[in-house]
């Protein structure tokens, strides 16, 4: 447990920023209403980032964008890349055979960050999302899918983020008989949804995910979903017809992933993960 408080307007600062990132152009209108911190709040914390370096207004629009700087956050985080860069090929192979895109993502806390994605292969998917991208972890088949299949450290310390968060899909790491069944639902079928709630916030309840864990000796390291559009196909179609290829294409990736996965900090044949 932490030692001290988080400092509130750091939190803030970094939801703002975040949300420069995720957005196309970012509008006040747009971080306070995705936030609910007032619209001189917003302007404030957008004021102060572009002080920074972090963000830049462009010239005579009300739009924000990330400047080049935003890349320093994440200099050190190499096994992102490393990842994003092993699955493309097998990404790729799978959105030619079922041609409903797909995210990889790994844990990082609070979410599962994007680490490569085929949604802007094979044609154009109404739905985008960059490398990056931070998929909650009790909201997204991405998540809920590593949450089921993870190690208990990173179990138990997304769960206690979740615990303090107030949107909705973590009501449920306030109730552990309830957390208890929903995740060995998810080992029972094989597969996890993406919470309904999070489906109509994000994506109007259009889209809809399957996720399964990418596995290296029998633990998650990662998770790969399967998007596609409700109005195209069911989710029981998606089951009897998709999910055999993307566990297929988990199950490569899990042995491409074997190689590069190991402690921080050391070196994967130095120090094989037990």
């Amino acid at each position: 447990m932490p030692s001290y408080d988080p400092v509130t307007a750091l939190l803030r600062g970094l939801d703002v920023l975040r949300l420069v990132n995720r957005l196309p152009r970012a509008t006040v209108r747009e971080i306070h209403q995705a936030t609910g911190l007032s619209q001189p709040t917003v302007v404030r914390m957008l004021e102060t980032l572009i002080h920074a370096g972090f963000v830049t207004r462009q010239p005579g629009q009300p739009f924000y964008l990330p400047t080049g700087r935003t890349l320093e956050l994440s200099a050190g985080y190499e096994m992102q890349r490393e990842v994003g860069i092993a699955a493309t090929p097998t990404m790729t192979a799978l959105r030619q055979r079922i041609g409903w895109p797909s995210d990889i993502a790994v844990f990082d806390g609070d979410a599962m960050v994007v680490v490569h994605t085929s949604r802007d292969e094979g044609g154009r998917f109404l739905f985008q999302r960059r490398p990056g991208f931070r998929a909650p972890i009790l909201a997204t088949s991405l998540g809920l899918a590593f949450l089921a299949h993870c190690g208990p450290a990173e179990r138990e310390r997304a769960l206690d983020l979740a615990a303090r968060s107030r949107e909705p899909w973590d009501a449920v790491a306030r109730q552990p008989e309830a957390l208890a069944a929903l995740l060995q639902d998810i080992r029972r079928r094989g597969y996890a949804v993406m919470n309904e709630a999070y489906s109509r916030r994000d994506y109007g309840g259009l889209a809809c995910s399957i996720g399964v864990p990418v596995l290296v000796r029998e633990e998650a390291v990662a998770a790969l979903n399967l998007m596609y559009l409700r109005e195209a196909i069911d989710e029981t179609t998606v089951v009897a017809r998709l999910l055999p290829a993307l566990r297929q294409a988990a199950g490569e990736l899990g042995g491409m992933l074997a190689g590069l996965w190991h402690p921080e900090g050391a070196a994967a044949d130095d120090h094989p993960r037990a």
